[in-house]
């Protein structure tokens, strides 16, 4: 992990999505509070590629290491779904590469120049300037993690 920038992209891939994995998908909500008695009706097959995978050739994945985008709901470890057909616009969580690096953190335009912000009060907003290699690698559009 990087000491200047903690939350960094681990490992990078490429979206497959030729195979189609079609699950259940119920009607009934699921109570976070006291059980209720469970519906038997099944509203049709949910393929998760479709849901969250809607730009296939512009989509990919990435790994997170770090832990400075907590704030946003990105942890240690998770799995990002990334869109580069979408233009990043102010408060999106992108992947951006400064200098080399990969890294994700949400996008802030101050007075027109871009500021790299992460979701973590002990890490202060990394202002882009002109002499940094500097590019936006996509938009996070979902972040997976197992419980």
């Amino acid at each position: 992990m990087s000491a200047i920038y903690p939350a960094v992209v681990d490992e990078v891939y490429h979206a497959r999505v030729k195979t189609h994995f079609e699950i259940p998908l119920y009607t009934c909500p699921v109570s976070a509070g006291f059980p209720s008695p469970a519906d038997e009706y099944i509203e049709g097959k949910l393929d998760l590629n479709k849901h969250l995978i809607p730009h296939p050739l512009a989509t990919f994945f990435v790994r997170v290491s770090g832990n400075s985008m907590t704030g946003a709901g990105i942890y240690e470890g998770d799995l990002l779904i990334v869109d580069r057909s979408l233009e990043p616009r102010d408060n999106n969580v992108v992947i951006a590469v400064v200098n080399g690096e990969l890294l994700v953190k949400r996008l802030k335009i101050r007075n027109g120049q871009p500021h790299l912000v992460a979701e973590h009060p002990d890490y202060a907003p990394l202002a882009i300037t002109e002499a940094m290699d500097f590019s936006i690698w996509g938009v996070v559009k979902h972040s997976i993690r197992s419980l």
